[in-house]
């Protein structure tokens, strides 16, 4: 069975810092793009960053200077390290990973979501 777990979430204050993180964890052949994503209380998901096997990045305009997402390849895990933070990046936040899987000796794409986990920023 491959899964992302997420950790690393919770309450913290305004101007804090959190980081999460987001292992994929199963039979996996390659993880290919990585990224986060966030849902604001009564809005919808949306992308917080992203980042390409190479290791090229994009964030959102709202967050860019402030987060910094990267990854470890031998852990397939993607981080995403939240400094200064403020009450509107309070949100569940989920990962998401590209995922080639062997399945009966073949190569299969996948696109895995975690389970997600609550960021909530205090004023």
């Amino acid at each position: 069975q491959v899964e992302l777990v997420e950790s690393g979430g919770g309450l913290v204050q305004a101007g804090g810092s959190l980081r999460l993180a987001c292992i994929a964890t199963g039979n996996i052949f390659r993880v290919n793009d990585m990224g986060w994503f966030r849902r604001p209380p009564g809005k919808q998901r949306e992308l917080v960053a992203s980042i390409f096997r190479g290791g090229d990045t994009n964030y959102a305009d709202s967050v860019k200077g402030r987060f910094t997402i990267s990854r470890d390849d031998a852990k397939n895990t993607v981080f995403l390290q939240m400094d200064s933070v403020s009450p509107a990046d309070t949100g569940v936040y989920y990962c998401m990973a590209g995922v080639v899987v062997r399945d009966s000796d073949q190569l299969h794409e996948l696109e895995l979501w975690g389970q997600g986990t609550q960021v909530t920023v205090s004023t």
